[in-house]
């Protein structure tokens, strides 16, 4: 390829394959919606983007020329109709993702949450160690500020995303499967549905399939080794033994695997679920067969993810993070991470609930996870690729959350809500545009300390 077009170029996992065809000498531009620090991030790397529907900017149709899109983009869009009936050789995302790792030593993360803090974490075991690996993120890395490293090494860690049965495209040498949960139910119908592609995804991989301890993968499913893992259920291959936070709600922790006991863990991200996360990542990279001290030594290096549990602000009186979590399984283990980094303090929570077919699916769940806080701020829907459902709005899950004080804001009215606001510990929730109220709240908040 020579020139490459991405419709839809601003998606984590689009952005990653732009930077990975620009690193490798073609001329990479392409269209997205909205304006975004990742869009602004490729432009600065020389890839053109543009922020309107014209299909006329679209390379001319050549055998040097391919156009990725991403099923999230409307099939209206003209740029797609264009490149769908102009002769173009046009794939999507995860069809591209997939010819880029044939023949190579893929290891993938699969799973309905989990997967990018996994992942990301294994790419981080795997360049701390001097092995070396190419890795496809969904999320930004806070160790290497980017979600695509190369290598020259024939490695490559990659996110499995189960959206529109994208992992299909995959035929790892080992996977791990974090969770299977019931989402994307626009996709899949029903539970049953998702079970059925998790099993279909496994069936694919060639050597060691990982999966959560109590996921509904069996060894039937299979042809690879199957393994279990847990945060701290000892019957599980790998686990946590004695897992317990420092001061500052990193965990540390003995690592149990097949081969013994790897001592000492001492994780350089806070939060419980980022521990259940290194215990598969470092199972990924154990039986991959890097070494245990210098799995352990990378592990105790890790940043973290952005949006992942990442702390803005931290003091005894006032702290905020932010996270994505936008399914209610997220939610509940992020609370539950930040009840850990912060006993005894007020936990007030903004969410914004990301697709209507989800928050619809799910209302009951949210607000049950929800009410772990004690002040919730509920935001409006955020429709991102889906058109209004008659019914569905924020007020079906603010109606059953039982949290001590709930409050249900435009995002307009969000920043002057908190400038009056008396605030100890601050969560942002959710997939949708709340990141862009990370730096103001950030910069509002340190102006109290």
């Amino acid at each position: 390829m020579k020139k490459v077009y991405f419709i839809g170029i601003g998606g984590i996992g689009m952005s990653a394959l732009a930077r990975y065809f620009k690193f490798k000498g073609c001329d990479v531009a392409g269209y997205d919606k909205t304006p975004s620090e990742l869009t602004a991030e490729l432009e600065k790397e020389g890839i053109h983007v543009h922020y309107e529907d014209r299909p006329e900017l679209l390379p001319a149709p050549g055998e040097d020329t391919l156009i990725i899109y991403t099923p999230a983009i409307p099939a209206e869009l003209g740029e797609l109709v264009k490149a769908m009936n102009g002769g173009y050789r046009i794939v999507k995302r995860s069809r591209a993702l997939g010819e880029i790792t044939r023949g190579q030593r893929c290891l993938a993360v699969s799973g309905t949450h989990g997967k990018t803090t996994t992942s990301t974490l294994l790419s981080h075991i795997f360049t701390q160690s001097g092995e070396g690996c190419s890795a496809f993120l969904g999320g930004i890395s806070r160790n290497y500020g980017t979600n695509l490293l190369m290598h020259e090494r024939n490695t490559v860690v990659v996110e499995a995303d189960e959206f529109d049965r994208s992992f299909l495209q995959l035929y790892p040498e080992i996977a791990v499967v974090t969770a299977v949960d019931a989402d994307h139910l626009d996709i899949y119908g029903d539970y049953e549905h998702v079970v059925e592609a998790f099993r279909n995804f496994v069936s694919q991989v060639s050597g060691t399939v990982i999966a959560k301890k109590g996921t509904p993968i069996r060894p039937c499913d299979t042809p690879a080794k199957l393994y279990t893992y847990h945060y701290n259920d000892p019957e599980a291959d790998f686990c946590a033994l004695n897992p317990h936070p420092d001061e500052c709600g990193n965990f540390i922790y003995d690592l149990k695997h097949p081969g013994g006991v790897l001592r000492g863990i001492h994780l350089g991200a806070p939060g419980w679920v980022n521990a259940e996360n290194s215990v598969a990542a470092a199972a990924m990279a154990l039986v991959y067969g890097l070494d245990g001290e210098a799995v352990k030594a990378a592990i105790g290096t890790f940043k973290g993810v952005k949006r992942r549990l990442e702390v803005h602000v931290n003091s005894p009186r006032l702290s905020y993070v932010d996270d994505y979590a936008h399914h209610p399984k997220e939610l509940s283990s992020a609370i539950s991470s930040m009840r850990d980094m912060f006993p005894g303090r007020k936990l007030t929570a903004i969410f914004q609930p990301h697709l209507y077919t989800r928050t619809r699916d799910f209302a009951p769940e949210f607000a049950k996870a929800l009410s772990a806080v004690d002040k919730l701020i509920l935001l409006d829907i955020y429709p991102a690729r889906e058109e209004p459902i008659p019914g569905v709005t924020s007020e079906i899950i603010f109606r059953d959350v039982t949290a001590p004080e709930k409050v249900l804001l435009r995002k307009e009215e969000l920043m002057d809500y908190l400038e009056k606001e008396e605030l100890d510990v601050l969560a942002t929730f959710g997939a949708g545009n709340v990141d862009r109220f990370v730096e103001p709240i950030t910069k509002m908040l340190e102006n109290r300390l």
